[in-house]
């Protein structure tokens, strides 16, 4: 519970009794004695207070009145597709080779007077593994090493960020960076550095978890999707889900689907292509992430230009056995969630040595489609062509996300110009700031 917005809000609406009811809300929360929730709810009465009205650009943040969770951020569907544009556009122009503008898994940057690149990327942890800190550092850090490796390179190192509210268990910074080691020592990529903190100090309360597991990286030749080419043809490799799946079988209680997603074989096939020399033929390399397949598709199909087109009938066999059975079962599409799998964009001629190499340790994988003229995404289904646009939300795989369901909200033009016109204050903050800074 963030006591210090509840304050906030109470001040703003001028609730009389706002000591009262936040001395109640701690109580419900916090095991202390009544004293001490009064002391630290007048305190924190006190700071809000004190940061309620503030002006100047560095301290005046923008608003766009639209929330995180209205606009679908996080969710892996348009709205979220649409903000990661948006972040793009306010960091602007860079001098990497891959940046945020190229939709990617992990940017590129090359060596001072050298031909080889650096990679670099972040995973949060996903929000609903809290209360499961192994199973949370064990996927995050999975996650963080598949996005290095789907840019054709090779991870070097880990590091973690951790934070814990107030009267979270201190053993789960153990636990969570236990899960992290555990994909450290079956990959030999060490866990380095890290940071360790409280989520907002004082002013928040409860046990949730959060944080992330960033990756670092090396390439000679980069695999990212705005080379994909008409004429390729689309791989993809065996699929059991990490985070997400996980999350789905641990909140509609068949537990023993978790089991399913704890290997490496992602990273394992990743590994074999870049011993094989492979990578260097191969167009563009992505995990099956981002809104399931059809996230996927729509990114790179508006960094490369071209339109992807799947066949159904040959990603089925690839989803792992018991977790499509769980997917099907609740009524969750498949091409919509998170499956972990390896998607590869290549030549044709190409297509037999990666399926020999990647087969060669043991992970299956076949040809689930091409790349043709045009935009957007199609997936082919029993002979007849689909769209295969993302909806608003990523497949709802809890019941809550079920409950708030999928669709595109009646009013999301009106809220994406509200995102256009916060993403072009914060861009013109910018630019006041950093002529003030030059000015001084």
């Amino acid at each position: 519970m963030d006591i210090e917005g509840y304050a906030k809000r109470g001040l703003l609406a001028s609730e009389p009794d706002i000591e009262d009811k936040l001395t109640a809300r701690i109580l419900e929360v916090k095991k202390t004695t009544p004293q001490h929730a009064r002391n630290l709810a007048k305190a924190a009465i006190v700071e809000a207070k004190a940061t309620l009205n503030v002006s100047g650009d560095v301290l005046e943040s923008t608003i766009s009145g639209v929330t995180m969770g209205q606009f679908g951020v996080g969710s892996r569907g348009m709205g979220d597709f649409y903000t990661h544009e948006k972040i793009a556009e306010v960091i602007g122009k860079t001098s990497a080779v891959v940046d945020t503008s190229h939709l990617d898994d992990s940017g590129a940057v090359k060596t001072n007077g050298s031909e080889e690149y650096i990679i670099v990327t972040v995973d949060g942890i996903h929000s609903r593994l809290s209360d499961f800190p192994f199973l949370a550092g064990f996927h995050v850090a999975r996650a963080s090493l598949r996005d290095v490796y789907a840019m054709g390179a090779r991870p070097v190192a880990l590091l973690s960020d951790i934070h814990v509210a107030d009267d979270g268990d201190v053993a789960k910074i153990f636990d969570h960076i236990a899960g992290i080691t555990t994909v450290s020592e079956l990959t030999g990529i060490p866990l380095i550095t890290g940071s360790t903190l409280r989520i907002g100090g004082d002013m928040v309360i409860g046990e949730r978890m959060t944080g992330g597991v960033g990756a670092v990286g090396a390439a000679s030749d980069l695999t990212s999707r705005i080379q994909s080419k008409v004429g390729d043809v689309i791989l993809m490799t065996e699929g059991a889900g990490g985070g997400t799946i996980s999350t789905t079988a641990l909140y509609y209680n068949m537990h023993e689907v978790v089991d399913e997603t704890i290997n490496i074989k992602f990273l394992e096939a990743c590994d074999a292509l870049i011993d094989s020399g492979l990578t260097k033929h191969i167009h563009a390399m992505t995990d099956v992430t981002n809104g399931g397949i059809r996230g996927d598709a729509k990114e790179i199909s508006r960094t490369a230009g071209v339109k992807l087109v799947f066949e159904e009938s040959r990603m089925r066999p690839l989803v792992n056995k018991p977790v499509l059975e769980m997917l099907e079962s609740l009524e969750i599409d498949y091409l919509g969630v998170s499956l972990d799998a390896l998607l590869i964009i290549a030549p044709s001629e190409f297509a037999d040595n990666i399926m020999q190499t990647v087969r060669a340790v043991d992970v299956e994988i076949d040809i689930i489609g091409r790349v043709e003229e045009g935009t957007g995404a199609e997936v082919i289904i029993d002979g007849e062509r689909h769209d295969f646009t993302p909806r608003f939300r990523e497949s709802a795989y809890t019941p809550i996300k079920k409950m708030i369901g999928e669709e595109e909200p009646r009013d999301f033009n009106e809220m994406k110009s509200a995102i256009d016109r916060a993403a072009n204050d914060a861009v013109e903050k910018k630019r006041r700031v950093v002529e003030m800074i030059r000015n001084i």
